[in-house]
């Protein structure tokens, strides 16, 4: 029951939207004042991109975007633990201990998956990449990937399919909506993203569908730690093998994209609908996950119920 570990705190419901709210407002800022800027400037996102990386850098850029995510992360873990009184283990997981076996095991499972079928694009369509591997720019670029992408990761991972999740679905009651709902919002903090100026619109079919997927898996698993794996497995693996001129996130990668007129189309919309359900099946497989219909449409506990399933014993940890 990982939404109702949200109940084990001193404060309402109210405080799961406080952090999540700054942050959403604080995008759409960014994201109308980026707008202004570029159409008083006649520029587009990716040659603002250009200008900047070109002066510090692509490591150095990529250092300065993803420390961000490490106040926010901070911040986070401060108000969940000091103001609403709940412990960083009853907001990852309803188990007893973080189950670090199955991050470990998550980052393994999609780290591979995401390199082998990186490869496979590439050499299917040698002349979209060029290779572009160096030591000396890749092995700075990959300890900024390993030590900063989970910050970033976890960050949105703990704001979505923590905050968010818990909050909506004690506020409404309701599984579906809280997984929907996040999911939605998920896809729509990428909305600034300069791949959607690239490709389109069509974009946000995977950024929703892979919001869909994590919250799937979180609601299933009754924990974030198959969450916390997979996007830093996604993440990580993409920064250090491909990256191109038009991305949000550019690294000096093994290859460069080249293409020269890049979409979003059905087929590579058909991991999403075909390759996502199968990895849930095989996680369910792997962790025997039963009453998935419940588990993803069923209703909320009460904060009563909930109590009575835990204990009278533990009332005290509850009280607001």
């Amino acid at each position: 029951m990982y939404i109702e570990q949200g109940y084990k705190g001193k404060l309402g419901a109210w405080n799961f939207f406080i952090i999540p709210v700054l942050f959403i407002l604080l995008m759409a800022f960014n994201y109308v004042s980026t707008k202004l800027m570029l159409s008083e400037s006649d520029q587009s996102m990716e040659a603002l991109m250009s200008q900047m990386i070109d002066k510090i850098g692509k490591n150095v850029f990529l250092a300065i975007n993803l420390m961000i995510f490490v106040v926010g992360l901070l911040a986070v873990f401060f108000w969940v633990k000091f103001i609403h009184q709940q412990t960083l283990t009853q907001f990852t997981t309803s188990r007893k201990k973080i189950d670090w076996k199955r991050i470990g095991l998550m980052f393994v499972l999609w780290g591979t998956f995401s390199a082998v079928t990186t490869l496979i694009a590439v050499y299917s369509v040698p002349e979209n990449y060029e290779l572009q591997f160096n030591w000396t720019s890749f092995l700075p670029l990959l300890i900024i990937s390993l030590v900063l992408f989970p910050f970033q990761t976890s960050f949105e991972e703990y704001l979505f399919r923590g905050q968010l999740l818990q909050g909506l679905g004690i506020a409404t009651k309701s599984r579906a909506v809280s997984w929907i709902v996040t999911s939605v919002l998920f896809g729509v903090m990428h909305a600034a993203n300069p791949e959607v100026e690239k490709l389109g619109p069509s974009i946000m079919i995977f950024y929703i569908g892979t919001g869909l997927v994590l919250g799937a898996m979180t609601l299933l698993d009754e924990g974030l730690e198959l969450a916390l794996g997979f996007h830093a497995a996604n993440n990580i693996i993409g920064a250090l093998l491909i990256t191109s001129t038009w991305t949000a996130i550019q690294t000096d990668s093994v290859y460069l994209d080249t293409s020269v007129m890049p979409s979003f189309s059905i087929i590579d919309a058909l991991p999403i609908f075909i390759g996502y359900p199968i990895l849930l099946i095989i996680l369910g497989k792997i962790y025997k996950w039963k009453n998935w219909k419940e588990k993803l449409f069923g209703r909320v506990l009460s904060k009563e119920e909930f109590l009575a399933i835990e204990g009278e014993s533990s009332y005290d940890e509850f009280q607001e």
